[in-house]
C-alpha cells in the first residue's frame, strides 16, 4: 500500500512538471506576440543574465534612429572590445545601418558599443535602454551595458524578454534586419548566427546569446496563419531543439474559430421615416480568427443607432471585430441587408435630428 502511494505521488509530480522535464532551459517563455498572452512557461519570472539577447533592446533603439543611412566614424574605444566582433577599426567610416546589421546578425560587441557611442553617448544610451524597459512595464529587467556582457545588475526574465522581442518586431526596420540571413556591404559579409532561420519554417528572428555565466540564451519568433509566436529560453544547452518543439506545440494548439458568417444578421437598426421600422445589419464577410491556446477573445459590434430612409441595400452601417485584449484579430464591415424606401406620409424630423445622426455615425455606438 505504501509503495503504491509513493508511486502515485511520484507520477503526479512528473505529470505536473512535464514541460519542465521536457526542456533543458533554466527558464523559458512562449508568448503570443499579437496579444501578449503567455502560452507556456517555466520560471518565466526568474531574474537571470541574458547575454547577447540584450542586443534586442540595443538594436531596437538603433532601428528607431531617424537616419540609419548616415555615415558614422567608429570611436577608438569601440575597436577591439571584448567578445564577439565584426572587427570595426578605429576611425573607420561606414553607415549606421551596417553597424546595426553587424549587431543583430553577428552579435558584434564592438557594434553594440559603437551604436551606444554614436547614438547619444554610452552612458546616456544605457539610460535610454533602462527607460524604455520601464516604459514597456519590464520591471524585472535592467541593463548595465549595450552588448550583454555579464554585469552585477544586468538581468531580465524569460517572460519580459519575450515581451520586449514582440514589441521590437513591430518596428519594420528591426524586423527586416533580424529576418535577414546574410548581409553584404563593402568588404564585409555578415551571416546571421540565428540558425532558427534555417531550421524552422516561418522563423522571422530574433537573437542568440552566450556567456559562461548566462549559458546559451535564445529568442526566436515564427509566423503561421497570420499569427506570431515568440519563444525565449535562458541557460539552455539544447536551445535549437527546444525552440522547435515549443513552436510546434504552440502552433499545433492553434485553431480557427468562426465568430460569424457572411450574410448572417449581427443586429437590427432602427429606420426613421421609412416604410419599415428596422433594417438588418449583416456581416460583409466571414469573421474567422486563428486562436492560440489560452487566448480569450470577444465579439464587438459597432453600428449606427438609427438610419434615415431611404436606405440602400449594401450601405455600410457599422463594423464587427474579434478582439483579444487590445488586439483586433479580425474584422469586417456591417451592411444593410435590404433597401428601405421612404414613407412620404411621415414628417421630416428636422435638421437637428439629422445632425445627431451624423454625429453618431462618426463616433459609432457599441452594442453589447
Amino acid at each position: 500500500m505504501r509503495k503504491r502511494l509513493i508511486f502515485c505521488i511520484c507520477l503526479a509530480v512528473l505529470l505536473c512538471a512535464g514541460h519542465a522535464l521536457a526542456y533543458s532551459a533554466t527558464a523559458y517563455a512562449v508568448l503570443s506576440a499579437d496579444t501578449g498572452v503567455l502560452l507556456d512557461g517555466s520560471q518565466e519570472n526568474q531574474r537571470l543574465p541574458m547575454a547577447s539577447t540584450t542586443k534586442i533592446m540595443t538594436g531596437l533603439l538603433a532601428a528607431e534612429d531617424p537616419d540609419l543611412d548616415r555615415e558614422i566614424t567608429v570611436p577608438a574605444s569601440c575597436a577591439g572590445v571584448e567578445g564577439s566582433s565584426i572587427y570595426l577599426k578605429a576611425e573607420e567610416k561606414l553607415p549606421l545601418k551596417d553597424v546595426l546589421y553587424g549587431l543583430m546578425l553577428c552579435s558584434g560587441n564592438d557594434a553594440a558599443e559603437c551604436i551606444a557611442a554614436v547614438c547619444g553617448g554610452r552612458e546616456d544610451f544605457i539610460a535610454r535602454m533602462n527607460t524604455r524597459a520601464q516604459q514597456l512595464g519590464l520591471t524585472n529587467t535592467h541593463f548595465d551595458n549595450p552588448s550583454g556582457l555579464d554585469g552585477e545588475t544586468h538581468y531580465t526574465t524569460a517572460y519580459e524578454l519575450a515581451k520586449l522581442a514582440a514589441f521590437a518586431l513591430q518596428n519594420e526596420t528591426f524586423a527586416e534586419v533580424v529576418a535577414t540571413a546574410s548581409y553584404t556591404s563593402g568588404t564585409r559579409t555578415m551571416v546571421n548566427h540565428n540558425k532558427m532561420l534555417r531550421l524552422y519554417d516561418g522563423t522571422i528572428g530574433v537573437k542568440t546569446g552566450f556567456t559562461k555565466t548566462a549559458g546559451r540564451c535564445l529568442v526566436s519568433a515564427a509566423e503561421r496563419n497570420g499569427r506570431t509566436v515568440v519563444v525565449v529560453t535562458l541557460n539552455d544547452g539544447n536551445d535549437w531543439n527546444d525552440h522547435i518543439s515549443m513552436l510546434d506545440a504552440a502552433f499545433a494548439d492553434m485553431k480557427d474559430e468562426v465568430w460569424a458568417q457572411k450574410g448572417e444578421t449581427a443586429c437590427e437598426i432602427s429606420v426613421q421615416t421609412g416604410q419599415t421600422a428596422t433594417v438588418s445589419a449583416v456581416y460583409a464577410d466571414d469573421l474567422t480568427a486563428a486562436m492560440l491556446a489560452g487566448e480569450q477573445a470577444e465579439l464587438r459590434i459597432s453600428c449606427a443607432p438609427f438610419l434615415y430612409a431611404p436606405v440602400e441595400q449594401g450601405t455600410v452601417c457599422g463594423s464587427a471585430q474579434v478582439v483579444c485584449g487590445d488586439t483586433v484579430l479580425c474584422e469586417t464591415e456591417l451592411l444593410c441587408a435590404n433597401a428601405v424606401a421612404a414613407d412620404e406620409t411621415q414628417a421630416d424630423t428636422g435638421w437637428w435630428e439629422r445632425f445627431l445622426l451624423w454625429l453618431d455615425r462618426m463616433r459609432g455606438r457599441e452594442i453589447a
